[in-house]
Order: structure tokens, then sequence, then C-alpha cells
């Protein structure tokens, strides 16, 4: 009975899943952003996160070229990616990575950004996408 109560206190504060074609909806759109000075201004506003796209943690450079904005849910998923490649390397497992933005139109805002990790002696990768937007 207890049980039962709690389950009936705490299920309304748990809202459903919105259906895909909403979330579909919901998903922002990049695509006016043209330049680095309105990627910049919508990372004053916290919509975007500059990241370098080469990651630091493996010699990538702090340089406009190396700069890219993304969502704050992708630097964060990033971020769990990077622990992953570090532990990866760490154990000799890669040696090896290459990170390629893939972008929509003329947007200064990768779409996504592929990243793919090998060995030069072993077989197998490890090929991670983060969905941006």
């Amino acid at each position: 009975m207890i049980l039962a109560l709690a389950l009936m206190t705490v299920a309304p504060l748990a809202a459903p899943a919105p259906p895909p074609a909403k979330r579909a909806a919901m998903k922002p759109d990049f695509s006016a952003v043209t330049s680095r000075a309105a990627a910049e201004a919508l990372a004053r506003q916290g919509k975007l996160v500059r990241i370098l796209l080469f990651p630091a943690e493996f010699g990538g450079e702090d340089v406009p070229e190396n700069a890219v904005y993304i969502t704050p849910e992708a630097a964060a998923a990033r971020e769990l990616i990077l622990g992953t490649l570090q532990r990866f390397a760490k154990e000799g497992l890669i040696d090896k990575l290459d990170v390629t933005p893939d972008y929509k139109g003329d947007s200064f805002v990768p779409s996504r950004i592929v990243m793919h990790a090998t060995h030069s002696k072993k077989k197998g990768s490890f090929e991670p996408t983060i969905e941006v937007w």
C-alpha cells in the first residue's frame, strides 16, 4: 500500500517523452549561423560552446582553424568520448585519431563530428559520432 502510494506520488512528476516527430521539431537549427561572429554571439548566450575540433588532449592547437562551436549537449558527449579515447590511448589500443566535421549548407556550426581512432599495428577501430544538430 505504501509503495503504491509512493508510485502515485512520483508518477505525475515524470513527463512522458515527446513523440519522435515533436523531438525532431525541438532539434536546434543552426543553418542561419554562417560566420564565426554569429557563432560567438550564440556562445555568449550559452547556446553554443567553443571547442577544439582536434582535442588538446591529443595535441590539438588552440588556433582559429581548429576551433568550432557546438551545443552544450554535444560538448558533454564529446567529453565522455574524450575520456574513452584517453583510456584507449593509455592502454595502447589506439595511436591515431582523425576528426572530421560535417556541415549542413553554409552553417559555421558542424551538424556532427565524426571521430576515427585506430592503432597503426592493431586491427579494429573506434568510430564515435557526435550529433550536434
